[in-house]
């Protein structure tokens, strides 16, 4: 078991943190949020999960959202992309001044919150049930899809604030530090994407405590390892915000879905069906 160290965030991106981020590629913040905090993102999330179930939606700016059915067997989204678009409190979350702290960790480039761009705030929900979409994430890194939209790779941050306790044995975020470095070549064809699954003797994980946050370059290879355990115990709640470089390339209603989410519906569910609602 190899687990990445944590670190407090404190007044903000210090050089140790600068030190770790550079030669790793990735960082754990302990307890970026409070509990409290937590209690209520979640309870926003939910308030748009039940607007989109009630108003019969399945894409947001051209993105698709992937529904399952949770341990009741009720449909529910694990991935609502642009979340923040349909909430005033995780609008203002995104406001808050130490997220923008972290484009620090860019160097000499100059980032920003991708609110409207890319996929917007996301918010991935894992869970094991039967009829889950979500269990698990192959490899892959982030960067491709800036080659799929025309474009060459651009830096980029992924950050992700954590809802749920996740213990490096249920599961959750698995990285190859250092893999940031790495050159094109390896970046595209060091594993296959989204379909290898299994772990890396080079791997590093992570024990989560709900209000945690990482942040890895979009560079890196990763996964999201499937919880071990069915039902309630493997459920894990992740909001993951971009932070991005280059032209500003905002989504709109009439954006038209990118070609690596349509590969990725049909990975999903080959047959073509939809759930019922």
């Amino acid at each position: 078991m190899s687990l990445s160290p944590t670190f407090d965030f404190g007044s903000g991106i210090s050089p140790e943190h600068l030190r770790h981020f550079n030669e790793h590629g990735v960082i754990q913040f302990r307890g970026f949020v409070d509990k409290d905090t937590v209690n209520n993102l979640l309870q926003e999330i939910r308030a748009v999960e039940y607007y989109f179930l009630s108003k019969a939606i399945t894409k947001v700016n051209g993105i698709p959202l992937k529904f399952g059915r949770d341990t009741d067997g009720s449909v529910f989204i694990q991935r609502i992309a642009f979340a923040s678009q349909y909430s005033a409190v995780l609008r203002a979350f995104l406001r808050d001044p130490r997220l923008s702290d972290l484009t620090r960790l860019l160097g000499d480039f100059e980032g920003r919150i991708g609110e409207n761009e890319k996929d917007g705030l996301v918010v991935n929900h894992y869970v094991n049930t039967p009829s889950s979409a979500f269990r698990q994430l192959g490899w892959h890194t982030d960067s491709p899809r800036d080659l799929f939209l025309g474009g060459r790779i651009l830096p980029m941050l992924n950050v992700g604030l954590h809802l749920d306790d996740c213990s490096y044995e249920n599961g959750g975020l698995r990285v190859i530090p250092g893999t940031h470095r790495q050159g094109m070549l390896r970046l595209l064809f060091r594993k296959k994407y989204f379909v290898d699954n299994n772990p890396d003797k080079k791997e590093v994980g992570f024990s989560i405590q709900a209000g945690d946050l990482t942040v890895h370059d979009g560079r890196l290879w990763h996964r999201v390892a499937q919880s071990p355990y069915e039902g309630q115990r493997s459920r894990r709640r992740v909001m993951y915000i971009p932070i991005i470089t280059g032209a500003y390339q905002p989504k709109t209603v009439d954006s038209p879905t990118p070609f690596y989410h349509k590969l990725a519906q049909l990975r999903l569910n080959p047959s073509g069906t939809r759930l019922s609602k």
